[in-house]
Parts: C-alpha cells; structure tokens; sequence
C-alpha cells in the first residue's frame, strides 16, 4: 500500500506539473507569438491554455481513480472534455481565418527565433511527462493514465510542427512558411478536438492510439 500511495503521489505531482508548465508555456508562447506577429507560435501558447482545462479533469480523475478505482469518465471530466474539444474546434476555426488572411496581405513573422528555443525545451519536457506518465500508469495497472501519457503525444507532435516551421522560417525567411505551421497546428488542434469526445463517448477509455487501451 505505501508504494502504491507513492505511486499516487507521483501522478499527482505529474499532473499538476502539466498543469503549471502549460500555464507558463502558454503565456511565454502567446506573448511572442503577437509581438513577433508568429502565428504558429500564437497559436501553439493558446493550444497550450487549453490544455490546462483537460490538465484539470485529469488529475481530479486520478483522485477518483485512487479513491474507488473506477476510471470511467465522471460529470466533472466529461464536462472539461467537452470544453476542451469545443475550444479546441474554435481554436482552428480562427488559426484557419487568420491564416487566410496572412495569405492574402503577404504577412510574415517579424522573426520565429522564439518558436525555436520554446518549441525544443516544449519537446524535452513532453518526452520526460510521457516517460513518466506512462512508467506510473504501468505501475498502478491503470490504462486512463497511460492513455493521458499517449494522449500527450499529440503536444509532442505540435511542438515538433513549431520547430519545424520556426526553424526553417528562420534558416530561409521565405513567405509563408508560418502559415504552413499553423496548417500543422490545426491539423492537429481538430485530432485533439475529436479525441475529447471520442472519450466520452468510450465513458472515460482512451481515445488515442495507443497500446494502452487494446482491451477496451
């Protein structure tokens, strides 16, 4: 029992680290991404908020998991899914029309420098999070906390699309090029979107890929 109470600690400490570290990244993010007029970044620190909503409805669902044990979706996760994957779908919505625009005035960034630097240590410490995330779901037999370390893989894929783009933006300054990026983000943003209410609709099992969730 005292290793599993650790262990349940530890996914607390992992989750709410999520939590915080999204805050700022989100933050830091938004902040360059408008004053360097980068939307790709913009819209990758605004992704970032919103990933703290789904933050929240993990972590109270691992207090019920450690509570009783059920890992199906109660009212509260449900309700965060559901904000969650509409924000999701508004995010795209506005990327895709801000996009357009960029395409019709010729816009392109001041500089994607910041896209870089956030984006690689963006890639480190989702890398550490799915390790660790994945290590303790393991431990305790639980397959919601393994498929919230799978689900992570999709903020690992956008912060490579950031790098990608940043880095290249940076190398050639060729036109565009952040608009190509925010393609990526929205692509992306849709397949989080969906994979929100596909959980519900499985009552809580995992509605990523993932090796995690072949038996539900």
């Amino acid at each position: 029992m005292a290793d599993k109470t650790k262990l349940y600690k530890w996914a607390y400490f992992l989750a709410f680290f999520t939590i915080g570290y999204n805050l700022i990244e989100g933050a830091v993010s938004v902040f360059f991404g408008y004053a360097d007029e980068t939307l790709t970044l913009f819209g990758f620190g605004v992704d970032s908020f919103i990933e703290v909503v789904s933050g929240i409805g993990i972590a109270h669902m691992i207090h019920r998991i450690k509570n009783n044990g059920n890992e199906s979706n109660g009212a509260f996760e449900n309700r965060a899914l559901r904000i969650t994957g509409y924000s999701f779908f508004i995010l795209s919505v506005g990327l895709a029309i801000t996009a357009l625009y960029n395409i019709y005035i010729g816009h392109k960034p001041e500089t994607t420098l910041w896209g870089i630097i956030i984006s690689v240590i963006s890639i480190l410490f989702m890398g550490f999070l799915i390790k660790a995330k994945t290590k303790v779901g393991k431990e305790l037999g639980s397959a919601a906390i393994i498929a919230d370390a799978n689900c992570s893989k999709v903020c690992l894929y956008m912060s490579a699309v950031l790098l990608f783009s940043s880095g290249l933006f940076e190398l050639t300054h060729i036109p565009f090029i952040d608009v190509v990026g925010t393609v990526g983000i929205i692509w992306l943003s849709v397949k989080e979107g969906l994979e929100c209410f596909e959980k519900i609709k499985n009552n809580g099992h995992c509605g990523c890929n993932s090796d995690g969730c072949n038996d539900h």
